[in-house]
């Protein structure tokens, strides 16, 4: 049911129109006019308003047009990404080769430097291949060695490549001696069993004063290596064969399986 104001509204609306209807041509006309110039402004607003929605309807991308984009920026970002990997890397090969260059005029040995090129896969961890052969000078049981420690000897020649038997290969045993007041000598024989960076220092004196990280250095005795090639340093040491002599590992210098450059030590 209506209340009382809602009856007096109600009442005035009615009584409006009839008045509207019942006045002159040229009255209602005015009046007309009079209405129209209030609302007007607010139809106009509407319109603007409308057009405004329409042109930035128009301005929106197409999802398909978006998505190929977000595609493309996808794929330079990547093609960006690699781009700094590689020259980060040829950065990192630059210094690298760099600092070989400067070892090498700091080495009291006259070195050729060699690429490895391959690895004999059913003796991974003993053997690889360079890239000299005889043709660039390159002999039998010539010293090989990186810029951290001893790497092994060349066995085999051909004219561009050459094969190296590397340390801890029963065929590249060395003779060493231990960097202490004592100057304890034994020989560098085969690696461990479970860890390719050991090798077995054998032969030393049962009176040898070894301490683990005392450095090893080839000794000089036997005619293929020339002395003061680091091999290693000291971990352990035990009596063996009844205590006639100490059996010592030795943690090698050089990092055999990422060998990259090698140098060849020349007569």
């Amino acid at each position: 049911t209506l209340k009382r104001p809602q009856y007096i509204v109600l009442g005035l609306v009615v009584l409006t129109t009839l008045v509207i209807l019942n006045l002159p041509g040229h009255a209602a006309a005015r009046l007309k006019l009079t209405i129209g110039s209030v609302f007007l402004p607010l139809f106009g607003l509407a319109d603007a308003s409308s057009g405004i929605a329409e042109r930035a309807a128009d301005s929106v991308t197409p999802r398909g047009t978006l998505a190929g984009e977000s595609n493309r920026l996808r794929r330079e970002n990547e093609q960006l990404r690699l781009q700094a990997i590689q020259l980060e890397e040829m950065a990192r090969e630059n210094q690298r080769l760099r600092d070989l260059v400067g070892w090498q005029h700091k080495a009291p040995w006259k070195l050729k430097l060699a690429s490895v090129v391959l690895r004999d896969p059913e003796n991974w961890w003993r053997t690889v291949e360079i890239d000299l052969g005889s043709r660039d000078g390159i002999r039998p049981n010539m010293p090989v060695l990186s810029t951290d420690g001893l790497v092994g000897r060349v066995v085999a020649v051909k004219l561009t490549r050459s094969q190296v038997v590397l340390v801890g290969d029963p065929n590249c045993r060395v003779s060493a001696l231990v960097q202490n007041e004592g100057r304890d000598t034994g020989v560098i024989g085969a690696s461990g069993p479970l860890d390719g960076k050991l090798v077995e220092m054998s032969y030393l004196s049962r009176h040898a004063d070894l301490k683990p990280g005392q450095r090893v250095l080839t000794s000089g005795l036997g005619g293929i290596f020339p002395r003061g090639i680091p091999i290693g340093t000291i971990v352990d040491s035990q009596l063996v064969e009844y205590g006639l002599y100490v059996m010592a590992r030795v943690r090698l210098s050089a990092n055999l399986s990422a060998l990259e450059e090698v140098w060849v030590l020349l007569p």
